[in-house]
């Protein structure tokens, strides 16, 4: 297939250069800044040549937008909606005025569009958007009116020949140096790796190579549109999440921390506290009713995987994941 990836040099787009170019595919990446073979200029707000690329293509994976791993100053969400917003309008215009468009254009969007809440997991069909919470600060309902936009942008778009998935995706679990995962398991070797504010807030994520595999199959399924849950089954709360990766590593301990100091070390490292205190308790609904097995549906074998192929890490045998039963 001829794959084009715009926003494709970041945490993800990396994933499914490598994995998508590895299988043989012709991956053409749009950024900013090109600096090597198959990267293509664009700004991601106003057509140009680059469009030419997206003309005659099969799929589109459109992963582009503000690092959400910032302080969420007034100027920070603007630029996160914004750049949201109008690199999906603007990837709308180019395949609604291409010759041959592609058969299909995977948007990715965000798990954040669900409401923080513990009682009950959100699903595409009965997950209750965010944004009406009480007790949680004002910024959390910007997030998730920028998921909402932002899905609306790619919905709107007059593309009647491309069909359109929209990719609420939790955090993409993966190895590679600055990722979400990489973030943790920096915290649990330094023995930081305790709950945060009680750690009862619901973790989701979704291993790297689910992840790789969700989107292969949703390109192939032409009977899937819309929005679709991208995360492991089996979401868990924060302390135990942080407490199996410790074990995967090997650390005996992690500090707790409680709210205020959560704060401290986010604006310490320039990010926000929603990425750690919000509870994501999201489950994959329509993959799984489609079909979709998962290989690393819990979270145990999925980290004892990734801390093995971990930058560092002595490396062994690679454990076969569980794969008994339906996922």
């Amino acid at each position: 297939m001829k794959v084009v990836l715009p926003g494709g040099t970041g945490q993800v787009g990396t994933i499914l250069d490598r994995a998508l170019t590895a299988a043989g595919h012709e991956v053409t990446v749009l950024t900013r800044h090109p600096e090597r073979e198959r990267q293509i200029g664009w700004d991601g707000v106003t057509l140009g040549p680059w469009a030419r690329a997206i003309d005659g293509c099969d799929v589109v994976i459109n992963l582009a937008g503000r690092s959400v791993s910032c302080r969420y100053t007034p100027e920070n969400l603007r630029a996160m909606m914004d750049s949201r917003v109008d690199s999906a309008r603007v990837v709308g215009e180019a395949i609604a005025t291409a010759v041959r468009p592609p058969r299909v254009w995977l948007q990715m969007s965000t798990a954040t569009i669900y409401a923080h809440r513990f009682d009950a997991a959100n699903d595409e069909a009965a997950g209750v958007f965010g944004g009406t919470e009480t007790g949680v600060p004002d910024h959390w309902r910007h997030s998730v009116e920028i998921a909402r936009k932002w899905e609306r942008a790619q919905r709107e778009a007059p593309t009647p020949a491309t069909r359109k998935v929209a990719l609420r995706s939790a955090m993409v679990m993966s190895p590679d140096r600055g990722g979400v995962f990489d973030v943790l398991l920096g915290l649990a070797r330094l023995g930081l790796g305790g709950p945060v504010a009680g750690g009862a807030q619901y973790v989701s994520w979704i291993h790297d190579e689910d992840f790789v595999r969700a989107v292969e199959f949703l390109i192939d399924r032409d009977d899937l549109d819309g929005p679709v849950n991208l995360a492991a089954p089996g979401p868990l709360p924060h302390r135990d999440f942080m407490r199996t990766l410790r074990a995967a590593w090997g650390v005996p301990f992690g500090l707790p921390a409680t709210r205020w100091m959560a704060e401290l070390g986010a604006f310490a490292l320039r990010s926000d506290t929603e990425l750690l205190l919000k509870s994501r308790r999201v489950t994959p609904g329509r993959l799984r009713e489609a079909g979709f097995r998962f290989a690393y549906p819990t979270w145990e074998p999925a980290a004892s995987d990734l801390v093995q192929r971990a930058p560092g890490r002595l490396r062994l045998p690679r454990p076969v994941p569980y794969r008994s039963g339906p996922r």
